[in-house]
């Protein structure tokens, strides 16, 4: 086993290198949804989102492939949910001018809805396999298919969603990029995801090291920390959209994100031999899955109900709730995980 100092600093070398990829993936996105004539609103929640949860996908099947560390892969998913939905918090506290709900375009609240069905349904399986056998097809459980299934759904909604809206899109038809083609922005997109697959492949074994290390159960340390470093592109993304004003960008980004990494959990099931993956985790997981959508559904309420006032000048009275459902399933895992 390597010493405590090495597996740390391996850590916060993964966290560089997504975080350096995750603001260029950003870049060439936004380049390509130029360039080829899409809405860099579509880009941004289904594009863009599922690129910057390419860490997630491949920390994911490394882990029940050759590091067969199960619990890593799913607590590295629904911990990444929760944080990204705990991120809200921190746009909340860094925009300024207003309440970030009151910006937010309502549109966000259908890729909210469908995060809270696809998130439910896998804590509803992580309970049904402690009290009876779920039907599976081979080793897969039969959750799985149904998940794609409705993450293809909710893409389906969502861009046709899109489509009818798209006159509201101003942006974009303005060019942010004129001298760079393409072709260009193609190639610095795909050496930028090469990066992060290889940071990513690299993760579970650091976090396995880690929990060994340290003696913490392998949940907690894909909840925890896993999650805290996959999650880098979304939130250097996400900041970066904040920063040039683009708050459905920087939301939608998050919430598309959770949408796919639900959708990661039913590839990394067809990729673990031993059987259904749920049925070989932690039940602490489920905690996370609940606290997800309870997050959820609270920004469904912000996004609808758009409070204006702060507390003490900080965040709107939803994210503090927010931020106390995010601390108390991180102090849950930590006990129980």
């Amino acid at each position: 086993m390597q010493n405590l100092v090495t597996i740390w600093l391996s850590l916060f070398v993964s966290l560089a290198v997504i975080g350096v990829a995750g603001v260029k993936l950003s870049r060439y996105g936004d380049v390509i949804a130029e360039k080829s004539g899409m809405s860099r609103g579509w880009v941004g929640l289904v594009l863009l989102a599922s690129v910057t949860s390419l860490p997630e996908l491949v920390t994911g099947l490394a882990s029940v492939t050759v590091a067969n560390v199960p619990d890593i892969a799913v607590g590295n998913i629904l911990g990444a949910c929760v944080f990204n939905l705990g991120f809200i918090v921190v746009l909340d506290f860094l925009y300024r001018k207003e309440s970030i709900y009151t910006r937010a375009r309502q549109g966000n609240v259908v890729a909210a809805g469908y995060g809270v069905v696809l998130i439910g349904f896998i804590g509803f399986n992580l309970l049904l396999f402690r009290t009876e056998t779920v039907p599976s097809i081979e080793h897969v459980g039969l959750y799985s298919p149904l998940i794609l299934l409705l993450y293809l759904l909710a893409m389906r909604s969502l861009y046709q969603y899109e489509k009818a809206q798209v006159s509201e899109y101003v942006d974009d038809r303005v060019e942010r990029y004129p001298d760079m083609r393409l072709k260009q922005a193609v190639l610095g997109y795909a050496l930028a995801a090469i990066a992060v697959v290889a940071a990513g492949i690299w993760l579970p074994f650091i976090a396995r090291d880690l929990a060994a290390a340290m003696a913490w159960e392998q949940s907690f340390v894909g909840t925890l920390f896993v999650a805290a470093v996959t999650t880098m592109p979304e939130i250097v993304v996400t900041v970066a959209a904040l920063r040039i004003g683009a708050i459905d960008l920087a939301i939608g980004n998050l919430f598309g994100s959770n949408l796919f990494n639900i959708a990661i959990l039913a590839i990394d099931d067809l990729f673990y031999l031993p059987g259904p993956l749920l049925a070989d985790v932690s039940l602490v997981h489920a905690s996370s899955a609940f606290s997800a959508m309870m997050m959820s559904g609270l920004a469904v309420v912000g996004l609808v109900l758009r409070p204006t006032s702060r507390v003490f000048r900080t965040v709107s009275w939803i994210s503090l709730l927010l931020l106390v459902i995010y601390l108390l399933n991180t102090w849950f895992v930590y006990l129980h995980g």
